[in-house]
């Protein structure tokens, strides 16, 4: 049975998130607290999973999670927020945290991303900075691209950037989701850090 700790500061996001947790199996308990009190919380009492919230606007998340794998290299951390807040995710995966969750998923399929990741918090990947390998060419655009992504800027201020149309960044944005198999811009930054594509 697994024990959880969701860490954010937003009482509302803690509190959905530690419900709808509550009821997926295999969790013995979840519990919600934020980043100011995560780190001793955690020296008092480890757990198995640690979720982080990293939003845009409070920079906390990224730190604590930094932190906290800093102190405890063996801690399963998770950061989750939304699409738009792929630079913090990267940010924070890059610091050590094994992966992330998309905050706005449906219900349904954030309960069996959590179910999985419960079930699997020995074999979560971490940060991966090998060569890309054979099987992902990505073009210089699409690298471009992606490291606008892990510096959390817009798809037109990306294109400002390289003297693109947003429509075209959206473009090389498609074939790099493709290429990469992943659905949105969280994901293909997470990915991209992995794979020592950005840093």
């Amino acid at each position: 049975m697994t024990t959880v700790l969701v860490s954010d500061d937003r009482r509302i996001v803690r509190e959905e998130l530690t419900r709808v947790m509550s009821a997926v199996d295999g969790i013995l308990r979840v519990e919600g607290i934020s980043h100011e009190l995560l780190l001793m919380r955690y020296a008092r009492q480890p757990v198995d999973l640690v979720l982080v919230g990293a939003q845009r606007s409070a920079p906390t998340g990224v730190d604590i999670a930094r932190r906290l794998v800093t102190a405890y290299p063996d801690a399963n951390v998770i950061v989750f927020g939304t699409p738009m807040d792929a630079g913090r995710i990267a940010q924070a995966i890059a610091a050590g945290a094994r992966g992330y969750l998309r905050w706005d998923v449906a219900r349904p399929e954030l309960v069996a991303t959590l179910a999985h990741a419960v079930s699997a918090t020995a074999a979560l990947p971490m940060p991966d900075r090998t060569s890309r390998g054979p099987e992902l060419q990505l073009t210089e655009r699409e690298l471009q691209v992606l490291r606008g992504m892990s510096q959390g800027k817009s798809n037109g201020q990306i294109g400002r950037e390289l003297y693109l149309s947003e429509d075209t960044v959206k473009t090389h944005a498609r074939r790099l989701f493709r290429k990469m198999h992943v659905t949105d811009r969280a994901e293909a930054v997470a990915h991209g850090f992995r794979r020592g594509l950005v840093s």
